[in-house]
Protein backbone atom coordinates (compact mmCIF):
# COMPACT_ATOMS: atom_id res chain seq x y z
CA UNK A 1 0.00 0.00 0.00
CA UNK A 2 1.34 3.65 -0.72
CA UNK A 3 2.29 5.61 1.73
CA UNK A 4 0.23 8.88 1.82
CA UNK A 5 1.87 11.90 1.91
CA UNK A 6 2.24 14.24 4.91
CA UNK A 7 0.69 17.46 5.05
CA UNK A 8 2.04 20.46 5.44
CA UNK A 9 0.90 23.64 6.81
CA UNK A 10 3.33 26.06 5.92
CA UNK A 11 1.64 28.88 9.64
CA UNK A 12 1.81 32.17 9.92
CA UNK A 13 2.92 34.02 13.38
CA UNK A 14 0.70 36.53 13.62
CA UNK A 15 3.10 38.81 15.81
CA UNK A 16 5.44 38.12 13.12
CA UNK A 17 3.37 38.88 10.23
CA UNK A 18 2.37 42.51 11.24
CA UNK A 19 6.13 43.03 11.94
CA UNK A 20 6.21 41.77 8.48
CA UNK A 21 3.56 44.52 6.70
CA UNK A 22 3.06 45.72 4.01
CA UNK A 23 4.59 42.44 2.42
CA UNK A 24 2.79 40.32 4.51
CA UNK A 25 -1.03 42.30 3.79
CA UNK A 26 -0.42 40.49 0.26
CA UNK A 27 0.76 37.01 0.92
CA UNK A 28 1.25 34.86 3.73
CA UNK A 29 4.94 35.06 5.07
CA UNK A 30 6.48 31.90 3.82
CA UNK A 31 5.60 33.78 0.34
CA UNK A 32 8.62 36.37 1.16
CA UNK A 33 11.44 35.70 -1.08
CA UNK A 34 14.75 35.82 0.51
CA UNK A 35 17.75 34.30 -1.72
CA UNK A 36 16.68 33.23 -5.00
CA UNK A 37 13.53 31.17 -3.65
CA UNK A 38 10.74 31.90 -1.53
CA UNK A 39 10.62 30.63 1.90
CA UNK A 40 7.90 28.13 1.12
CA UNK A 41 9.84 26.80 -1.96
CA UNK A 42 12.61 26.05 0.40
CA UNK A 43 10.88 24.24 2.76
CA UNK A 44 9.09 22.14 0.09
CA UNK A 45 12.48 21.21 -1.47
CA UNK A 46 14.22 19.89 1.75
CA UNK A 47 10.90 18.41 2.74
CA UNK A 48 9.81 16.40 -0.17
CA UNK A 49 6.83 15.38 -1.60
CA UNK A 50 3.67 16.67 0.37
CA UNK A 51 0.55 18.41 0.43
CA UNK A 52 1.57 22.12 1.09
CA UNK A 53 -1.00 24.40 2.25
CA UNK A 54 -0.97 27.82 4.64
CA UNK A 55 -2.70 28.94 7.62
CA UNK A 56 -2.46 32.56 7.29
CA UNK A 57 -5.37 35.44 7.98
CA UNK A 58 -8.47 35.51 7.51
CA UNK A 59 -9.22 37.39 4.48
CA UNK A 60 -5.67 35.66 2.33
CA UNK A 61 -7.17 32.32 2.67
CA UNK A 62 -9.31 32.30 -0.32
CA UNK A 63 -6.62 32.68 -2.24
CA UNK A 64 -4.22 30.97 -0.42
CA UNK A 65 -6.27 27.59 1.11
CA UNK A 66 -5.48 26.03 4.06
CA UNK A 67 -6.18 22.31 4.00
CA UNK A 68 -6.44 20.62 7.58
CA UNK A 69 -6.12 16.36 8.04
CA UNK A 70 -8.36 15.15 10.96
CA UNK A 71 -5.69 12.86 11.76
CA UNK A 72 -1.86 14.65 11.54
CA UNK A 73 -0.20 17.54 9.56
CA UNK A 74 3.13 19.01 10.14
CA UNK A 75 3.06 22.61 10.99
CA UNK A 76 5.54 24.93 10.22
CA UNK A 77 6.77 28.55 10.53
CA UNK A 78 6.56 30.24 7.72
CA UNK A 79 9.11 33.03 8.64
CA UNK A 80 11.85 30.55 9.77
CA UNK A 81 14.35 29.60 6.79
CA UNK A 82 15.33 25.85 6.38
CA UNK A 83 18.41 24.29 6.36
CA UNK A 84 19.07 20.73 5.72
CA UNK A 85 19.39 19.51 9.35
CA UNK A 86 16.12 21.59 10.40
CA UNK A 87 14.29 19.42 7.76
CA UNK A 88 15.71 16.66 8.82
CA UNK A 89 14.79 17.32 12.14
CA UNK A 90 11.57 18.33 11.56
CA UNK A 91 10.79 15.21 9.33
CA UNK A 92 11.38 13.00 12.25
CA UNK A 93 8.80 14.07 14.58
CA UNK A 94 6.88 11.83 15.84
CA UNK A 95 3.11 12.39 16.33
CA UNK A 96 2.81 14.69 19.41
CA UNK A 97 6.29 16.09 18.88
CA UNK A 98 7.17 20.10 18.62
CA UNK A 99 10.71 21.29 17.32
CA UNK A 100 11.74 24.80 19.06
CA UNK A 101 14.37 27.36 19.20
CA UNK A 102 14.21 28.87 22.53
CA UNK A 103 10.41 29.20 23.14
CA UNK A 104 10.00 29.47 19.43
CA UNK A 105 7.64 26.69 17.54
CA UNK A 106 9.70 25.97 14.51
CA UNK A 107 7.50 23.06 13.35
CA UNK A 108 4.75 20.51 15.39
CA UNK A 109 3.51 17.13 13.78
CA UNK A 110 0.23 16.37 15.35
CA UNK A 111 -3.31 17.13 15.12
CA UNK A 112 -4.98 20.49 14.50
CA UNK A 113 -6.48 20.30 18.38
CA UNK A 114 -3.06 19.79 19.68
CA UNK A 115 -1.81 22.60 17.80
CA UNK A 116 -4.00 24.90 18.48
CA UNK A 117 -3.80 24.33 22.58
CA UNK A 118 0.30 23.94 22.07
CA UNK A 119 -0.06 21.01 23.62
CA UNK A 120 3.33 18.95 23.18
CA UNK A 121 4.17 15.35 24.08
CA UNK A 122 8.12 15.78 23.76
CA UNK A 123 9.95 19.04 22.76
CA UNK A 124 12.84 18.81 20.61
CA UNK A 125 15.11 21.22 20.02
CA UNK A 126 17.49 22.75 16.75
CA UNK A 127 20.63 21.46 16.71
CA UNK A 128 21.07 24.65 14.05
CA UNK A 129 19.90 27.67 14.83
CA UNK A 130 18.11 29.17 11.38
CA UNK A 131 17.91 32.13 9.76
CA UNK A 132 14.03 33.95 11.38
CA UNK A 133 12.93 36.45 9.41
CA UNK A 134 10.97 38.79 11.96
CA UNK A 135 11.76 42.54 10.71
CA UNK A 136 11.55 44.17 7.39
CA UNK A 137 15.14 44.82 7.25
CA UNK A 138 16.07 40.88 7.70
CA UNK A 139 15.21 39.97 3.82
CA UNK A 140 17.95 42.42 2.53
CA UNK A 141 20.23 41.37 5.48
CA UNK A 142 20.15 37.43 5.11
CA UNK A 143 20.31 37.70 1.50
CA UNK A 144 23.67 37.15 1.13
CA UNK A 145 23.80 34.54 3.34
CA UNK A 146 20.41 32.59 2.01
CA UNK A 147 21.41 33.21 -1.85
CA UNK A 148 24.64 31.23 -1.66
CA UNK A 149 22.51 28.25 0.26
CA UNK A 150 20.09 28.41 -2.74
CA UNK A 151 22.72 28.66 -5.06
CA UNK A 152 24.21 25.51 -3.91
CA UNK A 153 21.27 23.53 -3.61
CA UNK A 154 19.45 24.67 -6.84
CA UNK A 155 22.92 23.71 -9.35
CA UNK A 156 24.21 20.77 -7.21
CA UNK A 157 24.87 17.79 -9.56
CA UNK A 158 23.58 20.24 -12.72
CA UNK A 159 25.75 21.79 -15.31
CA UNK A 160 25.13 25.25 -16.49
CA UNK A 161 24.26 26.72 -19.91
CA UNK A 162 28.03 27.36 -22.25
CA UNK A 163 28.10 31.35 -21.56
CA UNK A 164 28.72 33.28 -24.28
CA UNK A 165 32.27 34.87 -25.05
CA UNK A 166 31.31 38.33 -25.26
CA UNK A 167 30.87 38.31 -21.71
CA UNK A 168 33.98 39.55 -18.89
CA UNK A 169 34.29 37.29 -15.95
CA UNK A 170 36.05 38.57 -12.27
CA UNK A 171 36.73 35.63 -10.13
CA UNK A 172 35.83 32.15 -10.26
CA UNK A 173 33.97 31.14 -13.98
CA UNK A 174 32.11 28.44 -11.60
CA UNK A 175 30.06 30.01 -9.43
CA UNK A 176 28.01 31.23 -12.52
CA UNK A 177 24.84 29.38 -13.17
CA UNK A 178 22.89 30.10 -16.29
CA UNK A 179 19.72 28.27 -17.11
CA UNK A 180 18.04 27.02 -20.18
CA UNK A 181 16.71 29.97 -22.24
CA UNK A 182 18.58 32.67 -20.95
CA UNK A 183 19.85 35.29 -22.83
CA UNK A 184 23.89 37.20 -21.17
CA UNK A 185 25.67 39.04 -23.84
CA UNK A 186 28.49 41.73 -23.21
CA UNK A 187 28.08 41.82 -19.66
CA UNK A 188 30.78 41.80 -16.91
CA UNK A 189 30.10 39.35 -14.10
CA UNK A 190 31.99 39.29 -10.76
CA UNK A 191 31.91 35.98 -8.78
CA UNK A 192 34.44 37.21 -6.37
CA UNK A 193 32.10 37.92 -3.35
CA UNK A 194 28.94 35.69 -4.19
CA UNK A 195 27.53 33.39 -7.26
CA UNK A 196 25.28 34.94 -10.34
CA UNK A 197 22.41 32.57 -10.70
CA UNK A 198 20.53 33.52 -14.39
CA UNK A 199 17.34 31.85 -14.49
CA UNK A 200 15.16 30.83 -17.61
CA UNK A 201 14.63 32.72 -19.78
CA UNK A 202 16.44 36.14 -18.16
CA UNK A 203 17.85 38.66 -20.35
CA UNK A 204 21.27 40.37 -19.37
CA UNK A 205 21.92 42.99 -21.73
CA UNK A 206 25.41 44.21 -22.92
CA UNK A 207 27.46 46.39 -20.95
CA UNK A 208 25.70 45.04 -17.59
CA UNK A 209 27.83 44.74 -14.42
CA UNK A 210 27.17 42.88 -12.31
CA UNK A 211 28.84 41.61 -8.84
CA UNK A 212 28.05 38.19 -7.10
CA UNK A 213 26.28 37.32 -5.38
CA UNK A 214 23.24 37.95 -7.54
CA UNK A 215 20.31 35.78 -8.74
CA UNK A 216 17.60 36.72 -11.72
CA UNK A 217 14.38 34.64 -11.40
CA UNK A 218 12.81 33.06 -14.33
CA UNK A 219 12.00 35.89 -16.88
CA UNK A 220 13.31 38.65 -15.39
CA UNK A 221 15.71 41.33 -17.05
CA UNK A 222 18.99 43.32 -16.48
CA UNK A 223 18.94 46.69 -19.37
CA UNK A 224 21.98 48.25 -20.82
CA UNK A 225 24.76 49.51 -18.86
CA UNK A 226 23.01 48.60 -15.28
CA UNK A 227 24.98 48.59 -11.97
CA UNK A 228 24.59 45.73 -9.53
CA UNK A 229 25.98 45.13 -6.60
CA UNK A 230 25.26 42.14 -4.26
CA UNK A 231 23.31 40.83 -2.38
CA UNK A 232 20.49 41.15 -4.73
CA UNK A 233 17.63 39.33 -5.97
CA UNK A 234 15.31 39.79 -8.83
CA UNK A 235 12.22 37.69 -8.51
CA UNK A 236 10.07 36.96 -11.90
CA UNK A 237 9.56 39.44 -14.22
CA UNK A 238 11.47 41.97 -12.99
CA UNK A 239 12.67 44.66 -15.15
CA UNK A 240 15.91 46.67 -13.12
CA UNK A 241 18.21 49.29 -14.72
CA UNK A 242 20.66 52.12 -13.12
CA UNK A 243 22.09 51.52 -10.11
CA UNK A 244 20.91 48.58 -7.41
CA UNK A 245 22.93 47.43 -4.20
CA UNK A 246 21.53 44.62 -1.55
CA UNK A 247 18.10 44.40 -2.88
CA UNK A 248 15.01 41.96 -2.82
CA UNK A 249 12.57 42.62 -5.40
CA UNK A 250 9.70 39.90 -5.25
CA UNK A 251 8.40 40.25 -8.28
CA UNK A 252 6.55 41.76 -11.38
CA UNK A 253 8.42 45.22 -10.48
CA UNK A 254 10.30 47.78 -12.95
CA UNK A 255 13.05 49.79 -11.58
CA UNK A 256 14.51 50.02 -15.15
CA UNK A 257 15.91 53.41 -15.91
CA UNK A 258 18.86 55.62 -13.63
CA UNK A 259 19.05 56.02 -10.40
CA UNK A 260 19.56 54.45 -7.02
CA UNK A 261 18.10 52.00 -5.13
CA UNK A 262 20.09 50.02 -2.12
CA UNK A 263 19.00 47.94 0.89
CA UNK A 264 16.02 47.81 0.26
CA UNK A 265 12.81 45.37 -0.38
CA UNK A 266 10.49 45.86 -3.56
CA UNK A 267 7.21 44.06 -3.63
CA UNK A 268 5.32 42.73 -6.85
CA UNK A 269 3.53 45.03 -9.29
CA UNK A 270 5.40 48.21 -8.63
CA UNK A 271 7.09 50.53 -10.33
CA UNK A 272 9.70 52.88 -10.26
CA UNK A 273 10.34 55.73 -12.37
CA UNK A 274 13.15 56.83 -14.17
CA UNK A 275 16.13 59.29 -12.13
CA UNK A 276 14.12 58.02 -9.02
CA UNK A 277 17.38 57.87 -6.09
CA UNK A 278 16.12 56.38 -2.76
CA UNK A 279 18.49 57.03 0.27
CA UNK A 280 20.10 54.35 2.24
CA UNK A 281 22.30 56.42 4.59
CA UNK A 282 21.55 59.23 6.97
CA UNK A 283 23.49 62.61 6.62
CA UNK A 284 24.97 61.83 10.00
CA UNK A 285 25.50 58.33 9.49
CA UNK A 286 23.75 58.12 12.57
CA UNK A 287 21.02 54.65 13.41
CA UNK A 288 18.44 54.08 11.57
CA UNK A 289 14.46 54.19 12.72
CA UNK A 290 11.97 52.70 10.47
CA UNK A 291 7.79 52.75 10.78
CA UNK A 292 6.79 49.34 12.48
CA UNK A 293 3.18 48.53 11.49
CA UNK A 294 2.96 46.33 14.57
CA UNK A 295 4.27 48.60 17.13
CA UNK A 296 2.79 51.65 14.78
CA UNK A 297 5.29 53.66 15.25
CA UNK A 298 9.05 54.70 14.02
CA UNK A 299 11.29 52.23 16.39
CA UNK A 300 14.76 51.73 15.95
CA UNK A 301 16.73 49.42 14.07
CA UNK A 302 20.48 49.17 14.87
CA UNK A 303 21.02 49.45 11.10
CA UNK A 304 23.42 52.27 9.31
CA UNK A 305 22.48 51.46 6.15
CA UNK A 306 18.60 50.98 5.41
CA UNK A 307 16.59 52.17 2.17
CA UNK A 308 13.33 51.94 0.43
CA UNK A 309 10.32 49.21 1.67
CA UNK A 310 7.65 49.26 -1.31
CA UNK A 311 4.61 47.05 -0.51
CA UNK A 312 2.62 45.75 -3.74
CA UNK A 313 1.25 47.61 -6.48
CA UNK A 314 2.93 50.92 -5.64
CA UNK A 315 4.25 53.73 -7.71
CA UNK A 316 7.14 56.44 -7.96
CA UNK A 317 6.81 58.79 -10.52
CA UNK A 318 10.05 60.09 -12.41
CA UNK A 319 13.08 61.91 -10.39
CA UNK A 320 11.58 60.62 -7.03
CA UNK A 321 13.09 61.35 -4.26
CA UNK A 322 12.98 59.00 -1.28
CA UNK A 323 14.34 59.68 2.36
CA UNK A 324 16.02 56.64 4.06
CA UNK A 325 14.09 54.22 5.88
CA UNK A 326 11.24 54.93 3.92
CA UNK A 327 8.05 52.40 4.23
CA UNK A 328 5.30 52.48 1.14
CA UNK A 329 2.14 50.27 1.55
CA UNK A 330 -0.25 48.86 -0.72
CA UNK A 331 -1.34 50.57 -3.91
CA UNK A 332 0.61 54.31 -2.83
CA UNK A 333 1.24 56.49 -5.85
CA UNK A 334 4.14 59.34 -5.30
CA UNK A 335 4.92 61.68 -7.90
CA UNK A 336 5.82 65.80 -7.85
CA UNK A 337 9.12 67.20 -5.94
CA UNK A 338 10.32 66.81 -2.52
CA UNK A 339 10.60 63.94 -0.15
CA UNK A 340 7.60 62.37 1.14
CA UNK A 341 7.29 61.34 4.49
CA UNK A 342 9.27 58.33 6.07
CA UNK A 343 5.75 56.33 5.88
CA UNK A 344 3.13 56.56 3.18
CA UNK A 345 0.31 54.51 4.35
CA UNK A 346 -1.54 51.96 1.68
CA UNK A 347 -3.90 53.32 -0.94
CA UNK A 348 -2.79 57.07 -0.75
CA UNK A 349 -1.40 59.26 -3.57
CA UNK A 350 0.43 63.14 -3.39
CA UNK A 351 3.62 64.48 -3.38
CA UNK A 352 5.37 66.15 -0.57
CA UNK A 353 4.55 69.51 -1.47
CA UNK A 354 0.76 68.97 -2.43
CA UNK A 355 -0.03 66.45 0.35
CA UNK A 356 -1.55 62.81 0.16
CA UNK A 357 -5.10 61.90 -0.31
CA UNK A 358 -6.95 58.63 -0.43
CA UNK A 359 -7.12 56.47 -3.52
CA UNK A 360 -10.74 55.49 -4.66
CA UNK A 361 -10.77 51.28 -4.62
CA UNK A 362 -12.02 51.51 -7.89
CA UNK A 363 -9.44 53.92 -9.17
CA UNK A 364 -6.85 51.29 -7.89
CA UNK A 365 -8.37 48.65 -9.38
CA UNK A 366 -8.20 50.09 -12.66
CA UNK A 367 -4.76 50.66 -12.70
CA UNK A 368 -3.86 47.09 -10.73
CA UNK A 369 -5.58 45.62 -14.38
CA UNK A 370 -3.62 47.68 -16.43
CA UNK A 371 -0.49 46.91 -14.89
CA UNK A 372 -1.06 42.95 -14.69
CA UNK A 373 -2.39 42.87 -17.91
CA UNK A 374 0.80 43.56 -19.33
CA UNK A 375 2.13 40.09 -18.03
CA UNK A 376 -1.36 38.78 -19.25
CA UNK A 377 -2.28 38.19 -15.49
CA UNK A 378 -5.79 39.18 -14.58
CA UNK A 379 -6.96 40.94 -11.47
CA UNK A 380 -9.37 38.45 -10.18
CA UNK A 381 -12.15 38.62 -7.56
CA UNK A 382 -10.36 37.15 -4.91
CA UNK A 383 -7.76 39.71 -5.32
CA UNK A 384 -10.10 41.93 -5.23
CA UNK A 385 -11.66 41.03 -2.33
CA UNK A 386 -8.00 40.89 -0.78
CA UNK A 387 -7.46 44.84 -1.74
CA UNK A 388 -10.73 45.49 -0.33
CA UNK A 389 -9.97 44.16 3.19
CA UNK A 390 -6.94 45.57 3.10
CA UNK A 391 -8.31 48.89 2.33
CA UNK A 392 -10.44 48.62 5.23
CA UNK A 393 -7.97 48.11 7.90
CA UNK A 394 -5.31 50.11 6.82
CA UNK A 395 -6.79 54.03 8.30
CA UNK A 396 -5.50 52.90 11.40
CA UNK A 397 -1.82 52.48 10.18
CA UNK A 398 -2.26 56.57 8.74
Amino acid sequence: MKKTARNVILFDDNEVRKHLMPFTYTRPTSLLRVGITTISEKWQAMLGEATYSYLTVRYLKKKFPLHVRRTVNLMVAGHVIPTPELARQVLALEPGEALMVGEELIAFYGTAHDYDARHYTRVHFAKDIPLVVRHLYDIFEYNGVVLQQDFDRLTAGRESQPLSATNTVIGDPARIFVEPGAYVEGAMLNTNEGPIYIGPDVEVMEGACIRGGFAACHDAKVRIGAKVYGATTLGPHVKIGGEVENTVFIGYSNKAHEGFLGDAVIGEWCNIGGGTTASNLKNDYGEIKLWNYAGKRFERTGLQFCGLFMGDHSKIGVNGMINTATVLGVGVNIHGSGFPRNFVASFQEGSAAAGFKNVPLETFYTIAERVMARRHIPLTDVDRDIYKAIYNISDRYK
